[in-house]
């Protein structure tokens, strides 16, 4: 499974380097994964919302070389100058996010990273959450809102506030590789996992 981080010029820091330390584990307890940290503009550093230089390690690979494309939110709610709602409006990741979606890659967002997926579309009539603050803005899209901590519908994830791209991050291990990865995972990290995933699939199967 090919993972790509995407990171740009204000991202929070832990809305990505959380969900890629898990799935970096994850490969080291024998997941087959492939991650790396990308951005759109090709590799080279970029500056977090708190300050950490992070080194993207390629550019974003063209739309249908990438399995899982995970985006990260950051800046949203104060109105940075760099940030989600800068790259909302910029537009150039929303339509690499659709892009990919378009061509059959299962596409993530952590925290106010759902604001660019939302801009994307590909939240449109179907459930999703981002960071409390930027709640009624989603409500102000097409998305149907759940204040849940982590949602799957399948090829589009979403999850709350920050420490929560942890667990979308363990749900997803779990959901490609399995649960004895992912709890090998949390128990390295020493991290307690929320298992309370919002899943409309799986809730309908089981009825």
């Amino acid at each position: 499974m090919d993972i790509a981080v995407l990171l740009y010029e204000g991202f929070d820091e832990l809305d990505a380097v959380g969900p890629f330390e898990v799935f970096k584990n994850a490969e080291g307890a024998g997941a087959d994964f492939d991650t790396e940290l990308v951005a759109l503009d090709g590799p080279g550093f970029v500056t977090a919302s708190h300050g950490m230089r992070v080194e993207a390690e390629a550019e974003l690979p063209e739309a249908g070389e990438v399995d899982l494309l995970v985006v990260p939110g950051g800046g949203w709610n104060d109105r940075s100058e760099a940030g989600a709602r800068a790259e909302y409006d910029r537009g150039a990741i929303p339509e690499a996010v659709a892009a990919h979606h378009d061509a059959g890659a299962t596409v993530a967002s952590v925290c106010t990273g759902g604001m660019l997926l939302s801009k994307a579309g590909v939240f449109d009539g179907r459930p999703a959450v981002t960071h409390a603050g930027a709640l009624d803005d989603l409500r102000d899209t097409a998305a149907e809102v759940r204040e849940e901590r982590v949602v799957d519908d399948g090829d589009v994830l979403s999850a709350g506030g920050v420490t929560s791209g942890i667990d979308l991050a363990l749900h997803i291990v779990e959901r490609e590789a399995g649960a004895e990865i992912a709890e090998s995972v949390a128990t390295t990290m020493e991290y307690t996992r929320q298992h309370d995933a919002y899943e409309p699939g799986a809730i309908a199967g089981a009825e």
